[in-house]
């Protein structure tokens, strides 16, 4: 399915950030990955507790998004509560806004057309909308640094000790930045990707409470 025309032209709007972004992605220095020691690996099974527990937490931040032929960026703004989400994003020259949210009982997409769409859930409604097949559960647990429960990952670790990268799903998740001074440490660039997809996300700002 191809994205509707109204999407392109959206998309076509957010370019001219989004190849600026795109461009100092590919500037950005290369790091080291290794395989986690012990301690490493013990240290994010902690992370993961503690994060994994918070129940409440928002971000706030840019996106750049391609397919492999049309990109865009924007600004981003997610708010968790329990199970319940909501994501707003930006056009940086219109403030063109799309809006997203839900949570078990279903989701609803607004700002792309004349009507809201409803659906089971959050990749059910982009799917349906844009055609995509967008990880919108994994992605709350990709964005914080942590392995989606209940299925295999692979992590790869950087000179911080910090995870550098994660493998789940078919998608490689790339860690570029992170928040290190936090308790616990949070990500700042998260870039995920499965051939011809990526999305990139900067996160300027985390509200997440530290651990006790």
């Amino acid at each position: 399915m191809k994205a509707p025309k109204y999407l392109l032209r959206l998309l076509g709007v957010w370019a001219a950030v989004g190849a600026g972004v795109f461009a100092l992605a590919a500037c950005a220095p290369v790091q080291v990955r290794q395989p986690g020691t012990t301690e490493q690996l013990a240290a994010q099974a902690t992370r993961e507790q503690e994060l994994g527990a918070q129940q409440n937490w928002s971000l706030a931040g840019r996106f750049a998004a391609s397919d492999g032929h049309h990109g865009g960026s924007g600004s981003l703004d997610w708010r968790q509560d329990g199970s319940q989400y909501e994501f707003t994003l930006r056009a940086p020259i219109t403030g063109k806004t799309v809006q997203l949210e839900g949570g078990p009982n279903g989701a609803v997409l607004t700002g792309v057309g004349n009507q809201a769409l409803a659906g089971r859930n959050a990749g059910a409604v982009l799917s349906e909308e844009f055609g995509w097949d967008v990880p919108v559960a994994d992605l709350s647990w990709w964005v914080r640094g942590l392995r989606a429960p209940g299925r295999p990952a692979i992590l790869t670790f950087g000179a911080d000790g910090l995870p550098a990268t994660l493998d789940q799903d078919g998608w490689h998740v790339d860690y570029r930045d992170w928040y290190a001074e936090r308790n616990p440490p949070l990500p700042r660039k998260v870039y995920a990707s499965r051939d011809p997809y990526t999305v990139r996300v900067l996160i300027e700002t985390w509200n997440a409470p530290a651990a006790q």
